[in-house]
């Protein structure tokens, strides 16, 4: 998955953050990317992270995984982003009106669109955990160090996303096929 071990990193080492950035960029940068909905807020976000992180770097404890310390800081610059998105949503409109759209990035069209747009309708903290796990691999309790929730507090959002997620998905997805007996449809298989 990455270069978790705690044990890789020193700090303080320039040349270890080096190989950190190096190591999680494509990673964090992915994640925050699937919350924001916009590459170029992404890439501010990761930037002013890796710059956060560098500033702080001699005080990070080693008995915490490095790219999940940068992950947290991240996710929460992302978070700060979008909680001041709607003041810059109306600046945005202004802007654009009279241009034509921008060409789509290339890696959201490799996404399917549906998922996409419903993975960013969730809250920052459900969809962090939810990227976290689908399309980084981390475990449970990797996630909570990155967010700096408990384990337990990673399952509960993960449940959350995964029931917002198949609410908004499920009309996509629906076959509209019928139920195969008539009772199903039944509060009750008891004798009438």
């Amino acid at each position: 998955m990455g270069d978790l071990d705690a044990d890789a990193y020193h700090p303080g080492s320039k040349e270890d953050f080096d190989r950190l950035y190096r190591t999680a960029y494509p990673r964090v940068y992915r994640t925050l990317a699937a919350i924001l909905a916009d590459p170029g807020a992404a890439e501010d976000c990761v930037q002013d992270a890796f710059v956060q992180a560098f500033q702080a770097w001699n005080r990070w404890r080693p008995d915490a995984p490095a790219e999940a310390w940068v992950h947290r800081i991240a996710v929460n610059r992302a978070i700060s982003y979008r909680r001041s998105a709607k003041l810059r949503q109306v600046g945005e409109v202004l802007r654009r009106l009279g241009r034509p759209p921008h060409p789509p990035d290339p890696a959201e069209q490799a996404t399917r669109p549906d998922l996409l747009k419903a993975l960013r309708s969730l809250p920052p903290k459900l969809a962090a955990a939810i990227v976290l796990r689908h399309y980084h691999g981390y475990s449970n309790r990797e996630i909570g160090a990155a967010l700096g929730v408990s384990e337990r507090t990673v399952g509960t959002r993960l449940r959350q996303a995964g029931e917002r997620l198949r609410a908004v998905l499920e009309p996509t997805f629906s076959l509209g096929i019928s139920p195969a007996f008539p009772s199903d449809n039944r509060e009750s298989y008891a004798e009438d």
